[in-house]
């Protein structure tokens, strides 16, 4: 058994790291700082200027704790500037609020950065579709922050999945469970404000905030399309003007049924995702917080347990994303470093004219972005018509 990747399932070797600026993120933000550490443990990325909050105040302040060498307190100007320096950014990384990531991702675009952005992609499907547009007119990559694919386990799962070791997909069950929205919510927490507010948050609030990224994941191992859903939003927590619950009836390309269910009100339940799929031949099960495993189970035979770590059946696609022998833990912060490294790779290559081999890379785009958008808007549809089926698939 190997204790280290081979040549050829490694990335291809860092030249330079790129530079890179963040909108969002400044003092008492989590995600920004989750972001700066994928990209600083990937290796490939140097974080050089941000406009890191609204508040010029904190913008300042954070962009000294961050050590920049520009600090912005407004994202436009920082998208124009930039532009026009020889050692500008190469990309930029949106973690702010829902409502705001288009006109942002828009700014820089225009301006020919490459563009990194949070989930959701938009709030608006109008909005989202109008970010596919502008990227296929600028050839510039867009990536959306969806970190759980980006776990080595979940591309093995994947890779089972598309070789047919499953044999013909059957039902395909995803959920996303927390419990911090049981409680009312605590005042000092800016983030459970906007979270309630449909004009900033977008149609849905649990369902947009963790229920994309259970639809991503099924998409993503699957490789099959959600082409209705069928949803309830309820509120199973305190009292709230949103839901933090839903549970949808899904259907995916070829009549393949399942089930998404997330909620942030099942006390217990901390960061809880989870995907299980069933062919006609075999099933498995990935569970986010134990993310070294995965469960997989041929009809009527022994229980397979693909533990992390190189060699013992794990496929090249997998490889790639490991870095520590059997028994050194990876966790999400890993995931978050494949993420940066698959984005690095994407933008260093567009920007050097050059092609990245096929099947290379595996990164969240734009369209997966966009796809996320419509899935949400389309439970709420149902949701609001009496939860009947509604059409979820866009056409990008």
């Amino acid at each position: 058994m190997s204790l280290v990747a081979s040549d050829e399932t490694r990335f291809p070797p860092i030249t330079r790291r790129l530079r890179l600026g963040f909108v969002g993120g400044g003092r008492g933000a989590l995600i920004g700082q989750v972001h700066a550490m994928g990209a600083r443990l990937s290796n490939r990325w140097q974080a050089v200027a941000g406009a890191l909050s609204s508040d010029p105040e904190v913008a300042l302040a954070s962009g000294r704790d961050w050590l920049l060498d520009r600090v912005y307190t407004d994202y436009q100007e920082m998208a124009r500037h930039e532009a026009t320096l020889p050692d500008g950014i190469e990309a930029v990384v949106i973690s702010t609020p829902n409502w705001t990531h288009k006109n942002i991702a828009e700014a820089f675009l225009k301006k020919g950065i490459d563009v990194i952005c949070d989930k959701p992609l938009t709030t608006r499907v109008e909005d989202a579709l109008e970010l596919v547009r502008l990227q296929k007119d600028t050839g510039l990559v867009v990536g959306v922050t969806y970190p759980y694919t980006s776990h080595a386990m979940v591309r093995q799962a994947r890779e089972l999945v598309l070789a047919g070791e499953l044999g013909r997909v059957r039902q395909i069950h995803v959920e996303y469970m927390q419990d911090w929205a049981t409680e009312p919510d605590d005042p000092n927490f800016k983030g459970a404000r906007w979270r309630r507010d449909p004009q900033r948050m977008g149609r849905a609030s649990a369902t947009n905030d963790i229920g994309t990224h259970a639809f991503h994941l099924a998409h993503f191992v699957t490789g099959l399309e959600m082409v209705q859903c069928r949803a309830e939003f309820h509120v199973c927590g305190a009292p709230k003007a949103m839901e933090d619950t839903a549970f949808v009836q899904t259907r995916y390309e070829g009549g393949v049924p399942g089930t998404l269910w997330v909620t942030q009100a099942a006390p217990g339940n901390y960061c809880g995702l989870r995907i299980r799929v069933y062919g006609d031949k075999a099933g498995l099960e990935w569970d986010q917080e134990k993310p070294e495993f995965l469960r997989f189970n041929r009809l009527n035979q022994p229980e397979t347990v693909f533990v992390r770590g190189h060699g013992a059946g794990m496929v090249t696609q997998a490889e790639r994303l490991i870095t520590m022998p059997r028994g050194h833990p990876e966790a999400l912060s890993d995931a978050w470093a494949n993420l940066y490294t698959e984005f690095a790779i994407a933008i260093e290559a567009r920007r050097n004219g050059k092609s990245v081999p096929a099947g290379l890379l595996n990164y969240p785009s734009v369209a997966d972005g966009a796809r996320g958008v419509k899935f949400v808007d389309a439970c709420a549809d149902s949701h609001e018509a009496g939860s009947v089926w509604r059409d979820c698939k866009i056409v990008i």
